[in-house]
């Protein structure tokens, strides 16, 4: 499966972006597998495959990757159960991938869940999802979001329909160029009845050692953002959102931090705290004896989840 037109796979592991969402569904497969899950989602394993096995394994330190995976999948459900307590009747899950909340999620049957991806990737769910029932409404969309006249098209026809749509973009902006993703937010921002974006946060610190040809001074950071390795294996995917200041960045086009969740903090809550190689709790033990009240802190904020809403949302009494 990949997003190319014209193209199937190749022996290339991660061909494209949408090929990452094997690796997900694997690692959600996985942990629907533990006793001790934090979620059930049967339908990750169908839908992962032999090949969500294989990108999966063959990425460095999958502890890690498979962690934050699965913390930030709770995360996000939390974030829609809460946008459907507040009254949203529309989710629109933009770069859906092989997400199968629809199908797992105990959500109401009147919700309008509203999936959007690549032709290649709506046609290999559908087919691997044919027996099964969704939840709630289910409807799919054969979209590129680069393609701006389309997306504004879609955009609107659906925004007609909701009365509170809920926009999410999980593992999608961070590929995304920044001229892109302002592109995105000012046409999210245009539909009067979007009251929620849920989006991905990386810190500053996390995005410069993933682009950093040499980690330099700060090895212990580059070893537990498990670069080696993993730039290559991503290098048909690679990260290319790099704000100047993140936050900033999403406020001049209009949207606001309703509230962020980081995963190693989201983790301890939930009693899933980062299983860590012991040579990097040793390294980091060290640094942190030697490390400020403020440099543990910012580590402990490298990556999380923001529920976005718009700026004008907060100016309502």
């Amino acid at each position: 499966m990949t997003g190319r037109k014209g193209k199937g796979v190749t022996d290339a592991l991660i061909e494209h972006v949408s090929d990452t969402a094997f690796w997900v569904a694997h690692d959600r497969a996985l942990e629907t597998e533990r006793v001790d899950a934090l979620f059930r989602d049967r339908f990750a394993g169908l839908l992962a495959g032999e090949r969500g096995k294989q990108i999966a394994q063959a990425m460095p330190m999958t502890s890690i990757s498979g962690w934050a995976i699965v913390i930030r999948t709770c995360i996000i459900d939390d974030y829609i159960r809460f946008a459907i307590a507040q009254g949203a009747d529309m989710v629109l899950n933009l770069g859906a991938g092989l997400d199968a909340r629809p199908y797992r999620m105990d959500l109401p049957q009147s919700l309008v869940w509203v999936e959007a991806d690549y032709p290649e990737v709506i046609k290999f769910k559908e087919k691997r999802l044919s027996s099964e029932k969704p939840r709630c409404q289910l409807e799919r969309v054969k979209l590129d979001l680069t393609n701006f006249s389309d997306r504004r098209s879609v955009f609107a026809t659906l925004n007609a329909r909701a009365k509170k749509m809920l926009v999410l973009t999980e593992g999608v902006i961070p590929y995304l160029s920044v001229e892109d993703v302002g592109s995105l937010a000012d046409d999210l921002k245009a539909l009067d009845h979007a009251c929620y974006w849920i989006v991905d946060h990386y810190s500053p610190k996390i995005i410069k050692y993933l682009h950093r040809s040499r980690m330099g001074q700060n090895a212990f950071l580059g070893l537990y953002l498990h670069r080696r390795g993993m730039r290559q294996k991503m290098q048909n995917a690679p990260f290319k959102f790099k704000p100047a200041d993140w936050f900033a960045f999403f406020a001049e086009h209009g949207w606001h931090c309703k509230e962020i969740r980081y995963l190693a903090a989201e983790g301890e809550r939930l009693r899933r705290p980062i299983q860590l190689p012991l040579f990097l709790k040793v390294i980091l033990r060290i640094r942190g004896l030697f490390a400020s009240q403020k440099q543990r802190a910012a580590l402990r904020k490298l990556s999380g989840y923001v529920m976005l809403e718009p700026r004008t949302a907060i100016l309502k009494p």
